[in-house]
């Protein structure tokens, strides 16, 4: 069979829900399988659908948890769900550390669900390098809400914006999130704010202390509309204050749709794929002429003081260009 059949093949039937045909795009996204670019021009004509909903925030807050009862509040309304869960990489293996899964087990067997961990693989900012690709073939799959839970890691959190059409910012009382959160920046990019652990001391406290630091930035500002971030309690264990959180979800989905901020989101979303993506081709043919001694010879020559790094570096690009 042809391998562009092969791949329509694929698409066609995750379309139809095989999961089994979900699961090999996924992996051969991540493997960056020599039929990529098949897979992605294959996929493109079928995306553009499903809301992106991006949980964020420090370990331990419980966004595995509250995504879990985010999919059964979906699942109740309807929607096919897409869960795609960033692991941290496992420095021996390279896998994912798949323990947190463990508490999505209850939809293991929902036909309307599906769930994926993949590994970081190293990359920094919470995501693995193949999130965009993968989020567009659950797009494809049908998937009306993706979730996209990511790895807690500060500062780098804020990456998961680029790609979520709904960001979460998950907080837990008793941990200090709130002055971490201000110094991790994610208090630009959050749409919605979820205090998790509510029945924990601290929790009214922590909601103040936010609404104090809201009211010092600045809001989400486009043509003449304003979204404010707006905070909610819950016990994602008990399932309590969860109907609130998917009802802000619909709100921020209506507003983005009023405003347009939902295409622009979407269209910045496309440029930083591109540009992710050339770049790393660049740095693919890079490798290459390093390989022939191109970049080495430069680099003796600044070191040698016959040459200013930038004009190397042009000379590099011109390299690049001409093959």
């Amino acid at each position: 069979m042809p391998r562009q059949q092969s791949v329509s093949d694929l698409v066609s039937r995750a379309q139809n829900g095989e999961p089994r045909s979900v699961a090999r795009l996924i992996s051969m996204v991540e493997d960056g399988s020599a039929q990529l670019r098949e897979v992605a021009a294959a996929l493109a004509p079928h995306t553009g659908r499903a809301q992106v909903v991006g949980l964020t925030g420090p370990p331990g807050v419980g966004k595995s948890t509250t995504t879990s009862v985010l999919v059964k509040v979906f699942r109740e309304r309807g929607s096919r769900v897409g869960v795609l869960a960033v692991d941290p990489s496992s420095p021996f293996s390279g896998g994912a550390l798949l323990g947190d899964r463990v508490r999505m087990q209850d939809h293991a067997t929902d036909s309307g669900v599906f769930i994926r961990s993949m590994a970081t693989r190293g990359h920094l900012g919470g995501l693995a390098s193949a999130t965009p690709q993968a989020l567009r073939v659950l797009d494809a799959a049908g998937c009306d809400v993706v979730l996209l839970e990511t790895v807690g890691v500060g500062q780098s959190e804020i990456e998961v914006v680029a790609l979520a059409d709904t960001t979460i910012v998950l907080l837990a009382p008793g941990m200090g999130d709130g002055i971490q959160a201000a110094k991790a920046g994610i208090l630009e990019v959050a749409d919605l704010f979820v205090v998790n652990k509510s029945d924990r001391e601290g929790a009214d406290q922590t909601v103040r202390d936010l609404r104090y630091m809201l009211s010092l930035g600045e809001h989400h500002k486009r043509d003449g509309s304003v979204w404010r971030a707006p905070i909610v309690k819950t016990i994602a264990s008990k399932a309590s204050g969860i109907d609130d959180v998917v009802a802000k979800i619909e709100e921020h989905r209506d507003w983005m749709n009023r405003s347009g901020e939902r295409e622009r989101r979407r269209q910045r979303r496309a440029e930083s794929e591109i540009e992710a993506i050339t770049l790393e081709q660049v740095r693919a043919r890079i490798g290459d002429v390093r390989g022939e001694d191109a970049l080495p010879e430069l680099a003796k020559r600044v070191v040698a003081g016959e040459i200013d790094p930038f004009t190397a570096a042009a000379e590099l690009i011109n390299t690049v260009s001409s093959r």
